[in-house]
């Protein structure tokens, strides 16, 4: 099967690499063309527009939002380059509202549409090691398993609506949020005590939350207060904090915590740490005299 990837940032390069490492044939596009050179020398085709890249049978894109998603799609020509009974693979971090109107405008044209977000940052995407949320048609995931499985660890397969994978990684991002929200509040109110905030967090990974790699890594980047570069932006974090929001809202779920983290993200985003890593929220919890 030919193959297409759009969408060669902090994650999309790596992810595109891996099909390349298993000498997939790969076409690929970027607005930006820095990340298209450097896979052309890996053996990618240099697709000579975004809709070149989607004459395959199956495209991934991964890009940042339903913005860019629209755009590439719609403005750049390439729903219309996708001829029916391909396959797209939406793996960007998009609203659910968004994933309906994918999912239907698909089914207009024939198209197979999938939506796979995945959990990771771009240290693990090059590794091969993201775990990858899949939804949509079942016999769909079936068809693109073995690229999954180049690109991931896992393959968590949640439900036959693409939405319901997308609802899945805005909660899972939500909680995220919330934890470097606990993790800088805790620490915080720690070293008021006089007690270091690599100390506490170091004591949570160990103990509390041993094992998990949120608290690890982040609490790590938190102690050291190590915020550049960013794995994850923290505007990125606010998007994806709203998109769950309103996905919530959608079905009457209530989320006071996810308000007031967004709340918080929104003011980090306004006193410039937007381009900041995520962990950049701790910051919010330092002593207003410290501040």
């Amino acid at each position: 099967m030919s193959i297409g990837f759009i969408g060669l940032g902090a994650m999309g390069r790596g992810m595109a690499a891996n099909l390349l490492k298993a000498g997939e044939p790969l076409v690929v596009w970027n607005r930006n063309p820095g990340p298209v050179q450097e896979l052309v020398d890996k053996g990618a085709q240099r697709a000579a527009n975004a809709s070149d890249a989607g004459r395959v049978d199956v495209l991934f894109t991964m890009l940042s939002d339903d913005a860019a998603v629209r755009a590439v799609l719609y403005d750049d020509g390439v729903f219309d380059a996708l001829a029916p009974g391909s396959v797209h693979v939406n793996m960007a971090t998009v609203s659910v509202e968004f994933a309906r109107e994918m999912a239907r405008v698909h089914a207009e044209k024939g198209i197979g549409y999938l939506a796979a977000p995945v959990l990771g940052r771009s240290d693990v995407a090059a590794a091969g090691k993201l775990n990858i949320l899949a939804g949509g048609p079942i016999d769909l995931i079936k068809r693109v398993q073995p690229y999954f499985d180049l690109m991931g660890q896992k393959t968590w397969p949640f439900g036959d609506l693409p939405e319901q994978a997308n609802a899945v990684k805005l909660g899972a991002n939500l909680t995220l949020a919330l934890a470097v929200e606990a993790m800088g509040e805790s620490s915080a109110l720690a070293r008021a005590y006089g007690i270091a905030p690599a100390d506490f967090l170091d004591l949570l990974a160990s103990t509390l939350f041993a094992g998990s790699p949120v608290y690890k890594g982040y609490g790590g980047m938190i102690a050291q207060e190590r915020y550049s570069p960013a794995g994850f932006k923290l505007a990125l974090g606010l998007k994806d904090v709203n998109l769950a929001l309103d996905a919530g809202r959608d079905k009457g779920v209530r989320m006071a915590a996810g308000q007031a983290v967004r709340d918080n993200l929104q003011r980090a985003v306004q006193q410039g740490d937007g381009e900041l890593d995520l962990a950049a929220l701790a910051r919010r919890s330092a002593p207003i005299s410290a501040a």
